[in-house]
């Protein structure tokens, strides 16, 4: 159920549900209570697991294990209960940056509550924090504060990948972020993780913040006994002056292709007219996945 995607029909048979009048519930119980949920963050040890930037937009609701619905945050939504019970709240992201395509994220620990509800009373949540499910496995975690990063730029590519400098209002957190600067003369980056990942047999997500003027390329380059193949997975688009946060499912690009077995990550971009000057941001790149019980 962790992996069940939210669309826009969903939200459209959620408006319906909390536009109907009480009358319309079934069985003994005829009035709702009420959930309110604030806010949901992330916690991390940075030394293992790396920044706690996230974007948890939706809140999946679960009533003593049965689904009520997912919910955009900040979210008030009826319960058909009475007594005490069990809330189980998973946090929910945007699916490839895609508002439309939204899902409880599986590497993100369900919050659990226990709480008594009186009809038409109103339940406040608030703000809850969450944290990386204990199974989660961590092939990469690129922050741009060492002395090395993970990431090679290509031979094909005219620019490199840079730190921003300490104090950089350009930098999104901590003393660095990585940087790719383009011109005219410059016009084509590539940059590929250096070392191979194992294309397991669970989900594999990137997660990553960027901020970009220009349409650049996240995928990867699958690698067989005797074969490789690159696959772009999704193009992101300029962002302007804002940062974003991104989590992109590599799972289907991985066994898109038989016989491969290990995997890198590529990011890639072209300078093209008009756009004289191209400005690319990146910073906490993860690649997690989990073990499989």
């Amino acid at each position: 159920m962790n992996n069940r995607i939210l669309s826009v029909s969903f939200y459209l048979a959620l408006f319906t549900v909390l536009i109907t009048s009480c009358e319309k519930f079934k069985g003994d119980q005829e009035l709702p209570a009420y959930v309110t949920i604030d806010s949901i963050y992330l916690t991390t040890v940075p030394s293992l697991q790396g920044s706690a930037s996230a974007s948890i937009v939706d809140a999946w609701v679960y009533l003593d294990d049965n689904l009520i619905g997912a919910f955009q945050l900040p979210a008030r939504f009826p319960v058909l209960a009475r007594g005490t019970h069990n809330l189980k709240i998973l946090p929910g992201i945007k699916l490839n940056g895609i508002a439309s395509t939204r899902m409880a994220y599986p590497f993100f620990a369900p919050i659990e509550i226990t709480t008594d509800f009186t009809e038409l009373d109103t339940t406040a949540v608030g703000i809850q924090k969450t944290n990386y499910q204990s199974s989660t496995i961590f092939d990469l975690i690129e922050g741009f504060e060492g002395i090395t990063i993970a990431f090679d730029t290509t031979i094909q590519s005219d620019v490199g990948l840079e730190l921003t400098t300490p104090g950089d209002p350009l930098t999104f957190e901590g003393n660095h972020s990585g940087i790719v600067q383009m011109d005219t003369l410059n016009q084509f980056f590539e940059c590929v993780n250096n070392k191979d990942f194992t294309i397991p047999f669970a989900q594999v997500f990137l997660e990553m913040n960027f901020r970009t003027n220009r349409v650049f390329a996240v995928g990867v380059y699958l690698y067989g006994p005797t074969t490789i193949q690159q696959v772009p997975i999704i193009y992101l688009n300029p962002t302007g002056d804002q940062w974003k946060k991104i989590y992109i499912d590599l799972t289907n690009s991985l066994n898109a292709y038989p016989g491969m077995q290990k995997f890198r990550v590529f990011i890639s971009a072209i300078q093209t007219t008009p756009e004289p000057y191209t400005l690319l941001l990146l910073d906490n790149i993860k690649v997690v996945t989990r073990t499989v019980e």
